[in-house]
């Protein structure tokens, strides 16, 4: 059995990016944690304040609800400012994830691609490599990142980051409800096609994913690092 950590910018993001393949590690007995640094709903308002305690709740709640489709073990929330992590020192989101990485050891974590358009997508794939050292207590042996529809897509400054560019798929043909049943508890997140964070935006892709690898869906991964022993 191994232990696999999501360390996702956004409720919503671990579903998008992971969510069948972590169906899939759930199925075959490894226990699948979930860590989501922001929470995903103030920069809505035009301040932060503007957005209650209760929307941010209630978001929570759905990912809870998810997380039960998906078979997570547990999911943890860091509640850091939305759409607002480059106004977080960086060392205070690299020991959020820290503490959860001494704490559940993994050997697995899917995190978010460093080229992404979202700045907090960007400011979690920092934070995860700098706290994923390969340093004292070493745990991780494989490292990985994943797409996000609605930012990974729209990063259209190649100059600055390249595309990201899978180099590992994962047939998810058999998990793929799971993941669908998964999204739909996050009412507020969901957009109208073509929107591309919406249920057919995620057929699509994981559709084309799947084409790319010879298999009916997957989910792409770039690996970031795999330590062999």
């Amino acid at each position: 059995m191994k232990t696999v950590l999501i360390v996702a910018a956004h409720p919503d993001d671990e579903i998008l990016g992971v969510g069948a393949t972590a169906a899939r590690h759930a199925a075959q007995g490894d226990a699948v944690y979930a860590l989501i640094l922001g929470e995903g709903q103030t920069s809505r308002g035009t301040h932060r304040e503007d957005v209650g305690k209760e929307v941010v709740d209630a978001l929570h709640q759905n990912t809870l609800e998810s997380a039960q489709a998906i078979g997570f073990r547990d999911v943890f929330f860091a509640d850091f400012p939305d759409n607002r992590f480059d106004e977080v020192d960086l060392l205070e989101i690299v020991k959020a994830v820290e503490e959860k990485i001494r704490e559940l050891k993994p050997q697995i974590i899917y995190t978010h691609y460093s080229g992404d358009l979202n700045v907090d997508h960007q400011y979690t794939a920092r934070a995860v490599l700098t706290a994923t050292r390969p340093i004292g207590d070493y745990c991780v042996e494989e490292l990985y990142a994943f797409e996000t529809l609605s930012s990974s897509e729209w990063n259209f400054d190649y100059s600055a980051q390249p595309a990201f560019c899978p180099n590992v798929f994962v047939d998810i043909t058999e998990y793929y409800a799971q993941k669908e049943k998964a999204m739909q508890s996050y009412v507020s997140e969901l957009c109208a096609f073509p929107h591309p964070r919406s249920l057919e935006g995620m057929d699509v892709l994981s559709k084309t994913r799947g084409m790319a690898a010879g298999m009916q869906r997957a989910e792409a991964f770039m690996l970031i690092r795999k330590t062999v022993k």
